[in-house]
């Protein structure tokens, strides 16, 4: 078994009055790809915020790599969901991917050669680098994904939170991203998904955790996405489990 890179004890989150997360305990190890898979309003978002410290937590203990959030979210890369993106902004692919070298950069530092060939490499991983010098806002939508796929890794990260980065993509898309997803994995990165197409579940995560606001179950795919921790996890929403084929009539 890998070292533990994210540990959550008793986690609790609330946005105003409501509650979003409750007492959530969970270890994530390095050597895995995590499916975080929950119905919507689940806390599955508010989970990364809680390790990014996006939000205000009002009870329990984060841990990354042993030591304070604050110390090691250097070692975090995180790919937003598109929509929370503003693909008006003026600025270019290249730009973009630049910023996964900022955490490794103190305030007054300039990138470097070395920082660009970073970069360049990244590109070409994910086959954007012709885009290179493109405004942002002129992407396809599996092109935009490529892109802050693209930043991640030109952060050279040990710990990868994607929130959704299937959605909106074309196939080929989606292939290469899991593809690069589970290479990462093989070099022992820990990498969260938060995924919501139950059908590949199984195909693309080794492991699983089930939120629906409090930890349903956290555990290997094949011991624990059953049909009966999938009933708990989205309650009533059985015409969603029968399209994806996970339940039956």
């Amino acid at each position: 078994m890998g070292k533990k890179t994210i540990e959550l004890r008793g986690l609790s989150v609330n946005y105003g009055k409501k509650r979003i997360l409750t007492n959530i305990f969970a270890s994530f190890m390095e050597g895995h790809i995590y499916g975080i898979i929950g119905p919507n309003g689940a806390g599955k978002s508010t989970l990364f915020a809680s390790i990014l410290k996006q939000v205000v937590r009002i009870a329990g203990h984060i841990e990354i790599f042993g030591d304070a959030p604050e110390k090691q979210l250097h070692r975090i890369a995180f790919v937003p969901q598109k929509d929370e993106v503003d693909w008006s902004f003026p600025t270019t692919v290249m730009e973009v991917v630049l910023q996964g070298r900022y955490p490794h950069k103190r305030v007054w530092q300039r990138l470097g050669k070395d920082d660009r060939k970073i970069a360049s490499d990244s590109l070409e991983k994910l086959q954007i680098t012709h885009l290179a010098d493109r405004q942002i806002g002129k992407l396809s939508g599996g092109q935009q994904q490529r892109v802050f796929i693209a930043r991640a890794l030109c952060q050279q990260a040990d710990c990868f939170l994607l929130d959704e980065p299937f959605t909106g993509v074309d196939k080929l898309t989606e292939g290469k991203i899991i593809d690069i997803l589970k290479s990462l994995k093989e070099a022992g990165k820990t990498i969260l998904v938060v995924h919501h197409d139950l059908s590949t579940v199984k195909e693309y995560f080794d492991r699983v955790l089930l939120l629906n606001q409090r930890l349903i179950v956290e555990g290997p795919v094949d011991e624990v996405f059953t049909p009966e921790k999938i009933r708990e996890t989205f309650g009533g929403q059985f015409s969603v489990l029968q399209k994806a084929g996970l339940l039956h009539d």
